[in-house]
């Protein structure tokens, strides 16, 4: 079992991965006119799967949902951080202690297989973006993101290292 120190620092280098993915995705909407995953629109499906709804032709078209902006977000950040937690258990919670770049990087590219093969789809965007107006763009997007979301994991663990070798007990 994990110590809860440990639990928590997962918690936040997932959280804190996930800001840094979303400040790329920012510079990618503000640089170059990439948009990014609205947020709104996840919880859009979040908030349908609660009625059984768990795909969509388009999320877009599905009916708009209380909430469903929070939601979003909340889900955003909830699954950073779930994947970060989850990565610290199959690396070592060692790891955190003396984090090492490439399995975060390794691990942040493996979780783009969640976008491409559960949340496209079901969104309606077809396996890996296939349905959208610029597969190519999106994927490649997507596999950048998820791997900005595994330096960050490397970033916020440095952090985290620091503080749990400060620790005095």
């Amino acid at each position: 079992m994990m110590p809860i120190d440990y639990v928590i620092a997962a918690i936040a280098i997932g959280i804190g991965a996930t800001v840094l993915m979303d400040v790329w995705n920012l510079f990618l909407k503000r640089a170059f006119g990439i948009p990014s995953l609205n947020y709104c629109l996840l919880g859009r499906w979040v908030a349908h799967m609660l009625s059984g709804s768990f795909r969509h032709v388009s999320i877009g078209s599905a009916s708009p949902k209380p909430f469903e902006c929070t939601a979003g977000w909340i889900t955003h950040y909830t699954i950073g951080a779930t994947l970060a937690l989850v990565f610290v258990l199959i690396v070592s919670p060692d790891w955190l202690l003396q984090p090492t770049l490439v399995p975060a990087l390794l691990y942040g590219i493996v979780t783009v297989v969640f976008p491409f093969l559960v949340l496209q789809p079901s969104l309606g965007l077809g396996v890996a973006s296939a349905k959208t107006r610029n597969p190519t763009q999106a994927r490649i997007k997507s596999l950048a993101t998820h791997t900005v979301f595994g330096f960050g994991l490397y970033v916020c663990a440095l952090g985290a290292s620091y503080v749990l070798s400060s620790r005095t007990y």
